[in-house]
C-alpha cells in the first residue's frame, strides 16, 4: 500500500473525476424531456436529488471513515455512483421519473457523498502545511468530471445526434406538435446511462482503492502554515462543533454560494440557449469547454485562500458573482455569455476548494470526515433549493432569466457571513496576548 502522499492524491482525484460527471446532468435534460415528456422541473428532479442525497451519504461517509479508515468507504461510494447509472439506464424508459428518482438520485447520490468526503478528509490530512492546495487538488477532480464527461459525450456521434434531435422535437412542440424523442434516440440515451456506470464504477473503484490516510495525521513534521490561517486550537468533535455559531456560519457559506452556482449548472444548455439562441450542439460544446473552471476554481481559491485567508477568499468569491448575476440577463452574445458563466463555475468550485480547509482550520484535522460531511449537507440542501427554483421560473414564466437578479441579491446579502465570522476561540486567544502586554496591579499593604 503507498505512503506516497502525491500517488494518494492523483488517485482521490481521478475517484473525483468519476463522481464529478453528475456536473454533467444538464446534457440530459432536454433529451429526457423530449423522450418523456417530462417538465423542467420533473427533469431537475433527478439532479436535485442525487446532489441531496450527497449531503446525506457526506455525514455517513465522513463518520464511517473516521472510525474505520477512507478506503473502503471510497470505494464503495464510486461502486455505488456507477451502479446508480447502470440502474437508471436499465429501467427508466419502462418504469420512468420514479425509477431515475430512485436510482441516480437516490442510489446514486449516497455514492457520491460517501466517495466525496473521504478522498476530501483524507488528502487534507496528507497536506497540513498547505491545506488548500491539498484539498483544492482533489475537489479539482470533482469539477474537472463534468469537463471530462462532456467532451467524450459531444465526440460521440450517437449522442450527438440525440442532442440534436431532442433540440429539434422541443423546438417543434413550441409551435403545438406532440413529437417525442425517437425509440432509437431514447435507446441511446439510455445506454449512454448505462455504459457509464460501468466506466465509473471500473476506473473510480480502482483508484478509490489507494486512497488512505497518513500513520500520522500531521505529518509531514516539520510543516508550518501560511502567515493568513489559523491551526484550530484543538480537535473538535461533531457534538461540540455543531454547538458553535461558528459551524452553521461556514454551513451557510456553502450552502449559498451552492445555491447560486448550482442554478446555472443544473440547467446549464438551456440557459445558455436562451440567452444566446445558439444551437443545442454549439451551447453543448461552450459548456463542455467552460466547465473546466469549475474544477480550475477549486484548485485556485484553495491554493489562493492559503495566502490570503479563508475569509477574504469567500468575500471575493461571493462579490464577483454579484455582478454577473446582476447583468448576464441582459447580455447575448455568446463569447459574452460564456466568459461570465465561466466565472461563476470558478467561483463556485471555489467554494468547495476552499471549505475543506475552511473547516480543518476552525475545528482541527482528527474528526474532519465527519465535520465536513455535516458542512456538506449544505450541499444538498443547496442542490434541491436552486436547481428547483430556476426549473420553476421557467415552468411558471417560461424563461430563466427571472431568477438571476434574485440570487443576485441573495449573494450580495451573504457577503456579510464571511466578513464577520472568526475562529472559534480566537477572541479568546486576543484576550489572552493581551493580557501577557497588561503589567499585573500592584497591592499595596
Amino acid at each position: 500500500m503507498t505512503s506516497n502522499r502525491w500517488v494518494i492524491a492523483v488517485a482521490g482525484t481521478i475517484a473525483m473525476v468519476c463522481l464529478g460527471t453528475v456536473y454533467s446532468w444538464s446534457l440530459f435534460t432536454e433529451p429526457l424531456v423530449a423522450a418523456f415528456r417530462w417538465s423542467n422541473s420533473t427533469t431537475t428532479w433527478a439532479f436535485a436529488l442525487a446532489i441531496f442525497f450527497l449531503g446525506v451519504g457526506a455525514i455517513i461517509g465522513g463518520r464511517w471513515q473516521d472510525r474505520r479508515g477512507p478506503r473502503r468507504v471510497a470505494i464503495t461510494g464510486v461502486v455505488l455512483w456507477g451502479v446508480g447509472n447502470i440502474l437508471a439506464g436499465l429501467g427508466t424508459a419502462r418504469l420512468g421519473a420514479p425509477w431515475i428518482y430512485a436510482t441516480y438520485g437516490v442510489l446514486g447520490g449516497l455514492g457520491l457523498g460517501l466517495g466525496y468526503v473521504t478522498p476530501v478528509a483524507a488528502v487534507t490530512k496528507w497536506f497540513p502545511e498547505r491545506r488548500g492546495f491539498g484539498s483544492g487538488m482533489v475537489v479539482m477532480g470533482f469539477g474537472l468530471g463534468a469537463f471530462v464527461y462532456n467532451n467524450v459525450l459531444k465526440a460521440i456521434p450517437p449522442f450527438a445526434a440525440v442532442s440534436r434531435e431532442a433540440g429539434q422535437v422541443l423546438a417543434a412542440r413550441a409551435g403545438g406538435s406532440t413529437a417525442t424523442l425517437s425509440a432509437g434516440s431514447t435507446s441511446t440515451l439510455m445506454r449512454t446511462f448505462f455504459w457509464s456506470g460501468v466506466i465509473f464504477a471500473v476506473v473510480g473503484g480502482l483508484c478509490a482503492s489507494l486512497v488512505r490516510n497518513p500513520v500520522a495525521a500531521g505529518a509531514p513534521a516539520q510543516a508550518t502554515a501560511p502567515a493568513a490561517t489559523v491551526a484550530a486550537a484543538r480537535d473538535y468533535p461533531p457534538s461540540e462543533a455543531l454547538r458553535t455559531p461558528q459551524f452553521w456560519a461556514l454551513w451557510a457559506m456553502l450552502f449559498l454560494n451552492v445555491t447560486a452556482g448550482i442554478l446555472f449548472i443544473s440547467n446549464a444548455v438551456p440557459i445558455m440557449r436562451e440567452l444566446t439562441g445558439v444551437e443545442p450542439g454549439t451551447a453543448l460544446a461552450v459548456y463542455g469547454f467552460i466547465a473546466l473552471f469549475n474544477g480550475l476554481g477549486r484548485f485556485f481559491w484553495g491554493a489562493l485562500s492559503d495566502l490570503l485567508g479563508r475569509n477574504l477568499a469567500y468575500v471575493l468569491i461571493y462579490g464577483t458573482q454579484v455582478v454577473i448575476f446582476f447583468v448576464v440577463g441582459g447580455i447575448h452574445a455568446l463569447p459574452a455569455v460564456a466568459t461570465l458563466f465561466a466565472i461563476v463555475l470558478l467561483d463556485y468550485g471555489g467554494g468547495f476548494g476552499t471549505m475543506p480547509s475552511f473547516t480543518a482550520d476552525y475545528f482541527g484535522t482528527k474528526y474532519m470526515g465527519v465535520n465536513y460531511g455535516w458542512i456538506l449537507l449544505a450541499w444538498g440542501v443547496g442542490g434541491i433549493v436552486g436547481p428547483i427554483f430556476v426549473a420553476r421560473v421557467k415552468d411558471v414564466t417560461g424563461t430563466f432569466s427571472g431568477a438571476l437578479p434574485v440570487i443576485a441579491i441573495m449573494l450580495l446579502v451573504s457577503m456579510v457571513l464571511p466578513i464577520v465570522t472568526r475562529r472559534p476561540g480566537a477572541a479568546r486567544d486576543r484576550a489572552h496576548r493581551w493580557q501577557h502586554l497588561v503589567p499585573p496591579r500592584r497591592v499595596h499593604a
